[in-house]
């Protein structure tokens, strides 16, 4: 479940050292190019509710199975792509395929390790996913420079096919006998299960909580991070890459720290996320009104503390794992995991509008 979680990550995050490449490669203006990722993020968040009930109707190996498959299909797509248009559809099924993922894989925690482990390994699984969003910096900016856009994603998208056989083979929905299908889907199911997952404070907290706490990061890391160093604070490509994957490691450092925290005292789950909101915004504040150019160590100071905003928005699915039953479980993972991504693409448009308008 993790590997599949990291591919969906690498996938997800592929384009973020390749933007410059795609405005070349498609002859696109900055809206443009956030149109790949708007569209993206708005197939995540839609189809987060429509896959959480699917996943307490049919469990989660096999909706992973059909994730994996389309993610596959869309990255060969995108590697093969010479025209905008093409492109933009195999942006489509990227999301897709990505939104059938992480909440499949939480549900493997919840069903496979006690309670008591779950904050714990909720947040390794994030922060071990995320390598995905590592991978996805530093290597993919050489290996579009020295093998090119093709040759680049084509073997992008060939780990799906390995991790394909490695689903089929090792994954199982819960331990001992095969598991019994959900109640079947009808209107009145679904929207008494979404209702009632969404009546819930804790439902709605978790919603907030992953609304204010991942967008920072996600926007950097899915698109405009690397335009934002090479053309707004004046970095070589080297150094994009390098804040880049520095994201990524406090995202990696800061999940497993944050998990003991809340495991330690689960009442402090909220004040850790007022400050961690504060913290980013504070630093933000710093490095735009900074004159000129802003030095080094103040990047790494803001893409550290953005960071930390990745691991804080699981805190999210902690609240709701501890307010909803097993059984709309799915439903609330769903609405959660909508929040940051719902923030991420409204900042996402809003900057390459804002961008078309003052260049």
């Amino acid at each position: 479940g993790l590997s599949l979680y990291f591919l969906a990550v690498f996938h997800r995050s592929s384009l973020a050292v390749a933007g410059l490449a795609a405005s070349e490669r498609f002859g696109i203006s900055a809206a443009q190019l956030s149109t790949f990722v708007m569209l993206q993020l708005v197939v995540y968040a839609g189809m987060q509710i429509p896959v959480g009930l699917l996943l307490d109707r049919f469990g989660p190996r096999r909706i992973l199975t059909i994730g994996v498959l389309v993610l596959t299909a869309a990255q060969v797509t995108f590697a093969l792509a010479d025209t905008f248009a093409v492109a933009l559809v195999a942006r489509v099924f990227v999301g897709l395929g990505d939104a059938m993922t992480f909440v499949c894989v939480l549900r493997l925690v919840t069903t496979w390790f006690p309670s008591r482990r779950i904050p714990l390994v909720t947040q390794l699984t994030g922060v071990l996913g995320q390598m995905g969003a590592l991978v996805a910096a530093a290597p993919m900016t050489w290996a579009l420079r020295e093998l090119g856009w093709t040759t680049t994603y084509l073997s992008a998208a060939s780990l799906g096919i390995v991790l394909l056989a490695a689903l089929l083979l090792v994954v199982h929905d819960e331990p001992g006998s095969p598991r019994v299908l959900g109640a079947p889907l009808s209107w009145t199911t679904v929207r008494s299960s979404l209702a009632a997952s969404w009546r819930h404070p804790g439902t709605r907290l978790g919603f907030w909580v992953h609304f204010t706490t991942q967008f920072s990061a996600t926007t950097l890391g899915l698109l405009w991070g690397y335009p934002f160093f090479v053309r707004g604070e004046g970095r070589t490509p080297a150094e994009a890459g390098a804040l880049l994957t520095i994201l990524v490691l406090a995202v990696m450092v800061a999940g497993p720290t944050l998990a003991w925290a809340i495991t330690r005292d689960p009442w402090q789950r909220s004040s850790i996320v007022l400050g961690i909101v504060w913290a980013v915004v504070a630093v933000w504040t710093v490095v735009l009104v900074w004159p000129g150019d802003a030095p080094a160590w103040l990047l790494v100071v803001l893409v550290v503390v953005v960071g930390v905003g990745g691991p804080a928005s699981m805190i999210g699915f902690d609240l709701g794992r501890s307010f909803n039953p097993p059984n709309r479980l799915g439903a609330a993972t769903g609405i959660i995991n909508q929040g940051g991504f719902v923030a991420s693409l409204l900042l996402v448009v809003a900057i390459g509008l804002v961008l078309d308008w003052r260049t």
